[in-house]
């Protein structure tokens, strides 16, 4: 058994590293060519499909390398395809070496792209209930499940090969990438005070309005109470009308 893991060890590093490890023995090369190209077109189709805007911002050749480096790289934890973005991902933040020709928003932007494919892929669990509007100063409230509120350095949602930036924005840019009712992915660009109720939402589901409004209140002493509250109550007709905001827990039947 310790030999055959051996064989399968030496078979798997070869495939991802044919220039720099060695070739099984007893399996002619032309076998493991197929191999080695079957295994990498996948991995190269499924990184390209995933992240169009990051890959149209690299020549062909670059961004071959740059899949090819991960391939050789990381180490894949899943053994899903879906996953293998957030695998992506996880190369580029912890294992690849920044080339002086990446953009400075590489890792921004593929966060971003990530998140939209695993917003519109993800399976809801919990069955949160749409909420309506007249309910909202009664309910527990909770971000839906195929909401994510994100804050970035770049306008990640501008970039394009039309718009390259080479800093970032003045401030943070905040967005909500979510789910439509048709099951499109949608994204909303939003404020700060926005994302702090973002943020409390996600830290404390089944809160209740007045809860947050005093929380916010507590935050930004420079706005009054009423202020606060109107604004905050403008803002959750707008999230609730996008499906962001729902009812929690679901009610039986």
């Amino acid at each position: 058994m310790k030999a055959f893991q051996q064989v399968q060890q030496q078979f798997i590093a070869h495939i991802k590293d044919s220039q720099n490890q060695p070739s099984v023995d007893g399996i002619e090369d032309r076998r493991l060519a197929i191999y080695r190209e079957l295994f990498f077109n996948n991995v190269h189709s499924f990184v390209s499909t995933g992240f169009p805007v990051l890959k149209s911002l690299y020549a062909s050749q670059a961004w071959t390398d740059m899949v090819r480096d991960f391939f050789i790289k990381h180490d894949c934890q899943s053994p899903y395809f879906a996953d293998i973005s957030k695998e992506f991902v996880d190369y580029l933040v912890g294992e690849r070496d920044i080339e002086p020709s990446d953009p400075p928003f590489l890792i921004e932007l593929a966060h971003y792209e990530w998140v939209e494919l695993d917003v519109s892929i993800r399976v809801e669990q919990y069955g949160y209930q749409r909420l309506q509007e007249a309910d909202l100063v009664d309910a527990d409230l909770v971000l839906s499940e195929t909401a994510w509120p994100l804050s970035y350095s770049f306008a990640v949602h501008q970039i394009s090969t039309e718009y390259i930036p080479t800093e970032g924005a003045p401030g943070s840019v905040h967005l909500i990438v979510y789910r439509d009712d048709e099951d499109d992915v949608q994204f909303m660009l939003i404020n700060g005070v926005t994302a702090m109720l973002m943020q409390l939402l996600s830290e404390n589901p089944g809160v209740r309005m007045d809860a947050l409004v005093q929380a916010l209140v507590s935050g930004l002493p420079q706005f009054s109470e009423q202020q606060i509250a109107d604004g905050a109550l403008d803002v959750m007709h707008k999230l609730i009308n996008r499906g962001i905001i729902r009812r929690f827990p679901a009610e039986d039947g």
